[in-house]
């Protein structure tokens, strides 16, 4: 490969059709700098993208922001932080460059001032259609994280705003900028699974009762009683003993190791006052089981159905998202929206201290090359797609398998892959352990099939950075040819999936979908609320 075909180090030029940055790199706010709006930032290219401003109403968000997540080495890696992304050696020196805000609406006002084109999005997922229907509205493009909204009327008006702002909106499923994803494509389209008849996805998690990645600890002022917080304090300590006994260039890393837990301790914030509200689960007889303040609603925010949509939308929108990827591949690229779903729902691990579920489990009908629903030979050509995000047990991790007639392909972790050909001889058992414990596989009799493809050794970008490199370059060259891979279109339509397989499980009943729902410009969607764009003039 021409190393002029190398996009500032990435693959993404070679791969997705753009260039270089040629100097001019975009300039954004970033809204939302916790977890995910960190990760995006240790994926931006400075090439493409300077930072102008951030967003947070969270201290510890901002701290995590320029210094990086020192929690582990996985976490720094995934989130170097502001200062080392852009060689800044203090945070004043970075603060000469970026300017801080706590409300994402601050931000928004002060855009014209601060230069600002375009803004990244990394809030709750409850804030993802106001803040981005305002960023367009004050004449800012737009990148936001998945899912593209709370609910399918929401997405439906972020994309009539794109539309009559003349604003290009990309929603974050960074699969479809990965390449093990684009190669898989390829496999399939050139035929090399023959025809696709079944989808499997899983996202397992190991997360228990009182050791819950989505229920981070509280402020000790804000709930004495909180375990994680206690665990926080007690890990605090550790890290003091650790610092005080350092040498060398441990000194710095433990430093930063109690900076941050310090930060993470005291990260106080009236969340009342940014409309986050006391939570509270009932039991079946109204009576209050379980209570917290408002910063509850904040800092776990994904726990509760006003703020976020279960597991569904953070965890199978993305692999769900893979499978419509893969489905359109089967058909010469053309997406196809599914044709039922059936889903469950279950709570057999946490105590009531959320709302959100601890297990969900699909069933997703998608119809076949040749499939007719008027024709009694056709109407059952269809594609299965299966998928689980369970607690309790991470074995097998998370990932993607592809059944076809004539081979399989197995994804794992957004970083493995492997092609295995269909042999007679060889059974059907297949594994993609690669020296490792298996990810995902299937139980059968006969001797393990042979790999015929896998991915390299080599790190894969989990697409991250190729998606905003992606947006910013279209930003920079606008053209109707040119537009993110990840559209309003695509992205309703795996909102549509996400939220309708919640409806599934909560109804316990299968629920066929609807053309309409998956159009921008009809008024019927599935949560039966009409889109209103009118609502957001001010």
């Amino acid at each position: 490969m021409a190393a002029g075909m190398v996009a500032g180090g990435s693959l993404g030029a070679f791969y997705f059709g753009y260039e270089k940055a040629e100097g001019d790199p975009v300039r954004v706010g970033v809204l939302g700098t916790g977890d995910e709006g960190s990760v995006l930032i240790g994926a931006l290219n400075p090439e493409f993208v300077e930072v102008k401003s951030i967003a947070d109403i969270r201290p510890y968000n901002v701290w995590r922001a320029f210094y990086g997540d020192h929690s582990s080495e996985g976490a720094l890696e995934a989130r170097p932080g502001l200062l080392t992304k852009y060689g800044w050696k203090t945070k004043e020196a970075a603060l000469r460059h970026v300017k801080q805000y706590g409300a994402y609406q601050d931000l928004l006002k002060n855009a014209q001032a601060d230069g600002l084109e375009a803004v990244i999005i990394a809030l709750p997922l409850h804030l993802h259609a106001p803040a981005a229907i305002a960023a367009m509205q004050a004449g800012l493009h737009v990148l936001t994280e998945k899912l593209m909204a709370h609910s399918v009327h929401e997405c439906k008006e972020m994309a009539r705003v794109a539309q009559q702002t003349d604003r290009l909106l990309a929603v974050g499923h960074q699969r479809h900028y990965n390449i093990l994803y684009a190669n898989a494509m390829d496999f399939i389209r050139r035929g090399r699974l023959g025809e696709v008849h079944y989808i499997r996805g899983q996202w397992h998690r190991g997360n228990l009762p009182d050791h819950d990645s989505w229920q981070q600890p509280m402020p000790q002022a804000a709930k004495p009683d909180d375990k994680q917080a206690k665990q926080l304090v007690e890990s605090l300590e550790k890290s003091q003993k650790e610092l005080d006994k350092a040498e060398g260039r441990e000194i710095d890393a433990w430093r930063l190791r109690v900076a941050q837990l310090k930060a993470q301790i005291e990260d106080h914030v009236k969340a009342e006052d940014f409309d986050y509200r006391p939570v509270a689960v009932k039991d079946k007889n109204g009576q209050v089981v379980y209570s917290g303040p408002a910063i509850e609603e904040l800092i776990r925010w994904r726990l509760w159905d006003r703020t976020s949509a279960g597991l569904m939308a953070e965890l199978g929108s993305h692999q769900l998202d893979a499978a419509g990827l893969f489905v359109a591949a089967q058909h010469d690229g053309v997406k196809q929206h599914p044709l039922s779903v059936v889903a469950s729902a279950t709570r057999p691990l946490f105590p009531p201290d959320r709302d959100v579920e601890d297990h969900v489990f699909c069933i997703l009908d998608f119809p076949a090359p040749g499939y007719d629903p008027k024709d009694p030979l056709k109407e059952r050509k269809k594609i299965g797609v299966q998928y689980a995000s369970i607690n309790g047990n991470g074995f097998g991790g998370y990932g993607e398998i592809v059944y076809g007639t004539e081979g399989t392909i197995i994804i794992e972790r957004e970083q493995e892959w492997g092609y295995y050909p269909s042999d007679s001889s060889a059974g059907s058992k297949v594994t993609a352990s690669k020296g490792q414990v298996s990810a995902l596989d299937t139980q059968a009799s006969g001797p393990m099939a042979t790999v015929a493809a896998a991915g390299s050794a080599e790190k894969v970008s989990r697409g991250y950075r190729e998606e905003i490199e992606h947006w910013a370059w279209c930003l920079r060259h606008p053209a109707p040819e040119n537009r993110p891979r990840c559209t309003p279109e695509v992205a309703l339509g795996d909102a549509v999936i996400a939220l309708v397989a919640n409806q599934s499980a909560q109804k316990g009943r299968r629920i066929d979908f609807q053309e309409e729902w998956f159009a921008i410009d009809r008024d019927e969607t599935p949560e039966n609320v009409k889109p209103d764009v009118e609502r957001y003039t001010t």
